[in-house]
């Protein structure tokens, strides 16, 4: 699973032209990030199936360090309406955005250079319908941003919660754009490596993927722009149950990539 996590990394560069699209299209921001949970979470399940497909008998086996290429080449002229249509579909799912009908799908595609038809954009969708086995109710990071926002705005009257909120959307565009660099800098944090071995790289995993872990670094951060840290990490801590010393972490981690200079930087108490 740890190299098929490797894989998708690629992937992430990709989170750039999900959200320029849904901002083109005026939808939503919640959309796009439901889409680049769907993208991932489609290829990672497409590669888990090319590596566990047999080779057919007498074909030559791909050495594990091939299929990158091998996916690559297979995806490559369908991949930018895999994206679009992950896109699509996070619009019909969201109660915000308006839904991206087929004429206006392919209109905009056109628009960009991307010439298709609409069976094409329906059998783009329905593999990717299939390929996530029709689970799309996947929990993206703005919403457990908004969700703990909620809770801290009720619990802290005081906390200038639209300010943050503004913030908190810059600050996670931020991190999904840069989210690479900003997590190997945490793991290196936590690990006190400047080369962290394949093993601790595979106990970190679950760190990547912990989005409640994400959403408090991301109010952290806007709270620290605003100059409401202590207030807001405190809380956060409290009702997450997240250690102020792992938030401190992520936030300090992050910041380092927002100022470029981490020598700049004083650790955060």
């Amino acid at each position: 699973m740890f190299y098929v996590l490797l894989l998708c990394l690629p992937l992430l560069c990709y989170s750039e032209y999900i959200l320029l699209i849904t901002k083109e299209l005026r939808l939503d921001p919640l959309a796009g990030y439901h889409a680049v949970e769907l993208l991932q979470r489609f290829m990672v399940k497409y590669i888990e199936d090319y590596i566990t497909t047999p080779t057919p008998k007498g074909a030559t086996s791909n050495h594990p360090r091939h299929y990158e290429d091998a996916v690559y080449n297979k995806l490559k002229d369908k991949f930018p309406l895999i994206i679009f249509s992950c896109v699509q579909l996070a619009s019909k799912l969201s109660l915000h955005s308006h839904m991206i009908d087929n004429n206006t799908a392919v209109h905009f595609l056109h628009s960009v250079g991307c010439t298709v038809s609409k069976q094409a954009l329906l059998e783009s969708e329905l593999m990717v319908l299939k390929g996530l086995k029709f689970r799309l109710n996947v929990l993206n990071p703005l919403t457990y941003v908004e969700i703990l926002l909620e809770v801290l705005g009720h619990n802290e009257p005081s906390i200038p919660l639209k300010h943050l909120y503004h913030y908190c959307h810059h600050v996670l565009q931020f991190i999904s754009l840069e989210r690479t660099a900003i997590y190997e800098t945490l793991l290196m944090a936590t690990t006190e490596c400047v080369s962290p071995s394949r093993e601790q790289r595979e106990k970190f995993v679950p760190v990547t993927e912990d989005c409640m872990l994400l959403g408090v670094g991301v109010i952290a951060v806007a709270a620290f722009i605003l100059r409401k840290w202590e207030e807001v990490v405190g809380e956060l801590s409290h009702i997450t149950r997240i250690s102020k010393r792992s938030i401190t972490d992520f936030a300090h981690a992050t910041l380092v990539h927002i100022v470029g200079i981490s020598s700049s930087i004083t650790p955060l108490s």
